[in-house]
């Protein structure tokens, strides 16, 4: 059986079932234009906290923090604007990269204003600092007062070696939150990373639209100030221009694989400024939760981020960027289970929190913040399964493991796959590095074992060809867009098939004792081994 019924639970069963209306009224809600994108420090913000909190209530659940539905994620609201055109000047000659189009800057600075003056251009190959791969870009090279240039993903993308850097697999070292944090700490300037469509994983219109309008951060004493001044994207096409300025040869590109690499001083300035307005606010976690009843104290930890873009540049003529997969859909998963959870038939054993968590599109800020300070001792923290982007294009025979291999919650996924006569696989795309770019990742960088998967690679009635096409037309055509709209023909069914897998992986491990943990070889194990032994 390909998937199941979408009826209310019948009388006499002993395990609760998803609810189309009910999914399918969140999704509606969420999606809808009174929520203004659900963007927070807006009206929409107050809109989606005041819905999550009623039905979480209505479904049994109880505030999780200590009497308290939120969690507090103090932040900075930044806005800036460039004060025109990147300016690249050497060899003779000067060069204008137009904004939004050609490159896109912005900073984390909490402060007025940022004014690069003729800070001096270098490729520094990937930005990557690996002992562990015996990987060092930045050797003997002082990048202080400089405008660093680095490539996106990593090294091993498309060397066919996947004992290189994990080959087509991104590791951490490939994510463009990595390679900012590595150049701030080697003290550049300024850094820039050169975008392409496939290493990258999304196409130059996602980083346009997300890089641009109020950015939100997590306030720190010193305001930021420990990054770089501007931190940005530029084109491949402009990137091309800029080598070819300084007369290097492009096959540099190709020496940045290797470990005889050495970075190069391109013989360019750049100038580029940005007047920022800045406010200072409070967004908030939501917590709830379904108390154990015989060690409250073990938690299992479902997160989904609540929030989308808000209102932002038109496109076709919308401005409201309402998130109808990207969140609606994990957001309405956790309400669903919540009521799962509450109802007559479950009763765990262990408690069961639902963290709907804040400015995921802004670089997991909530569920970073909830990380450094934890409401749950990470100790007692079973495990943390993520929602995010569901699919709704009907059932699917696949389940999707992002991550597959990190830990044991693969079995549990699996047995609870195989209910539905479906089958796992791991991420088919493991360059985008999907396993960085949700909130499950800031759990399992605190040790936490983290599950994220879902079906949408092989559906159940048209292929994995259909499957392909649908997700690129999204991608394509919707992702981080306004027209990610709620479709009231939306084939729920996969969705619905995906819930009864998290319930079911989740109630195993709410009435167990048993503690999954990381696997031999992933990089949270030894966390983890930390404070369990």
């Amino acid at each position: 059986m390909l998937f199941f019924s979408c009826a209310q639970q019948k009388e006499g069963s002993m395990s609760p079932t998803p609810d189309e209306d009910n999914v399918r009224g969140h999704l509606e809600r969420l999606a809808s234009d009174e929520f203004q994108g659900r963007m927070p420090f807006t009206e929409g913000e107050k809109k989606t906290l005041d819905y999550l909190v009623s039905e979480f209530e209505k479904a049994g659940a109880v505030p999780g923090n200590n009497g308290s539905w939120y969690q507090e994620v103090p932040m900075a609201e930044v806005n800036s604007i460039l004060n025109g055109n990147l300016l690249v000047e050497g060899s003779g000659q000067q060069i204008e990269f137009q904004q939004a189009a050609e490159y896109v800057a912005l900073t984390r600075r909490v402060s007025e204003t940022v004014d690069i003056r003729n800070s001096p251009m270098v490729f520094a190959g990937y930005g990557i600092v690996a002992p562990e791969y015996d990987w060092n870009d930045y050797e003997g090279l002082d990048v202080k007062g400089k405008t660093v240039i680095v490539l996106v993903n990593d090294p091993g993308f498309g060397m066919g070696d996947t004992s290189f850097f994990k080959g087509n697999t991104m590791t951490y070292y490939g994510r463009w939150t990595y390679k900012y944090e590595e150049a701030a700490r080697q003290g550049a300037e300024a850094v820039l990373i050169v975008h392409k469509t496939i290493p990258a994983g999304y196409p130059w219109g996602v980083v346009e639209n997300g890089w641009s309008g109020p950015q939100l951060y997590l306030e720190s004493e010193d305001g930021n100030q420990g990054r770089c001044a501007a931190e940005g994207w530029i084109s491949w096409d402009s990137f091309q221009k800029i080598l070819e300025t300084s007369g290097t040869d492009p096959s540099l590109i190709n020496d940045a694989k290797t470990n005889a690499f050495q970075a190069v001083e391109l013989g360019l300035t750049c100038s580029l400024g940005m007047s920022n307005t800045i406010r200072h606010s409070k967004s908030q976690n939501v917590v709830a939760m379904i108390p154990g009843t015989e060690s409250p104290e073990e938690v299992i930890l479902y997160s989904a981020h609540w929030d989308h873009l808000g209102i932002g540049k038109p496109i076709d003529g919308d401005s409201i960027y309402n998130g109808f997969l990207d969140n609606a859909s994990g957001t309405s998963c956790i309400l669903e289970l919540a009521r799962m959870f509450g109802s007559e038939y479950a009763a765990p054993k262990r408690s069961i929190v639902f963290l709907a968590v804040t400015a995921e599109e802004q670089g997991l800020l909530g569920s970073a913040f909830y990380s450094e300070n934890p409401i749950f001792d990470p100790a007692k923290s079973v495990a943390n399964i993520n929602t995010d982007g569901l699919t709704m294009n009907g059932p699917m025979k696949d389940l999707t493991v992002v991550g597959y291999g990190q830990s044991e919650l693969d079995d549990y996924a699996e047995r609870a796959a195989h209910k539905q006569d479906r089958y796992i696989i791991p991420d088919p795309d493991p360059g985008k590095g999907y396993f960085f770019r949700s909130d499950h990742f800031s759990f399992a960088k605190i040790g936490i074992p983290a599950l994220y998967c879902e079906g949408g690679a092989d559906h159940a009635e048209q292929g994995k060809e259909y499957a392909e096409e649908m997700k690129m037309e999204y991608l394509i055509n919707r992702y981080h867009k306004p027209q990610d709209n709620y479709d009231p023909d939306a084939d729920l069914r996969g969705l619905l098939n995906d819930i009864r897998i998290f319930y079911d992986v989740g109630n195993e491990l709410a009435n167990a004792e048993a503690w999954p943990q990381w696997r031999e070889g992933s990089e949270f194990k030894s966390i983890r081994d930390q404070y369990m032994n």
